[in-house]
């Protein structure tokens, strides 16, 4: 009796789909670790209401580097499924350039737990943004391999291409420039994350794509 299955899916484009499926569960488990490392105050009992509140004020630093590494691990994992979303094609190429993203990321619940119980020291801050630089260029490498033959689609465009590319070097800007400003005033280094929006916009100015 014939069996009614449809053949199992090999070659070029299973290979590419694994690489994918495989990044994504790297980016979920990275962001659902951010929480775990915020640890639930302890109140010593009795203990009044304004106890509570107090203990939970406390955990303000920790709550802040969440949000912002919960949105910096999405920012990435939303350029690289931009970037993958041009890929067509396997390359063995990919292989290690994503693994190295992959591990950067996989190492911000720790860069986030150690910058939020030192908020606002030199030297937390700066490994945080610093880390953020390593994983800009590592996101550019993969982002090259990814929009480039033989891996990109044929009918991506070459102004397409370039956007993305953009996208990646104002992430890298952003995150060098918060590195930077750390290093003179620890308090505004996370915040100066959110520069990379300006940078984008300076470079769709002084370098459009066309």
């Amino acid at each position: 009796m014939e069996s009614t299955h449809a053949p199992e899916a090999h070659g070029p484009g299973h290979a590419l789909e694994r690489l994918i499926f495989f990044s994504d569960a790297v980016f979920a488990i990275a962001i659902t670790l951010l929480i775990i490392e915020i640890d639930v105050p302890e109140v010593h009992q009795p203990a009044s209401d304004l106890a509570y509140i107090a203990a939970l004020a406390q955990l303000t630093p920790n709550f802040v580097s969440f949000f912002i590494s919960f949105f910096v691990i999405g920012a990435f994992w939303a350029g690289h499924h931009r970037a993958f979303d041009c890929a067509r094609h396997w390359s063995p190429r990919l292989i290690t350039p994503n693994l190295f993203l992959l591990s950067a990321i996989a190492a911000m619940p720790f860069f986030t737990a150690f910058s939020s119980e030192y908020y606002g020291q030199r030297v937390p801050v700066a490994l945080y943004t610093g880390w953020m630089t390593v994983i800009a260029l590592l996101n550019i490498w993969v982002q090259r391999i990814a929009t480039a033959p033989p891996v990109v689609g044929e009918r991506v465009s070459a102004v397409h291409r370039g956007m993305l590319r953009q996208r990646g070097l104002a992430v890298l800007l952003g995150a060098g420039s918060a590195f930077l400003i750390s290093l003179i005033q620890p308090y505004a280094g996370q915040a100066a994350l959110a520069s990379i929006p300006l940078w984008r916009m300076l470079l769709r100015r002084v370098a459009p794509v066309r």
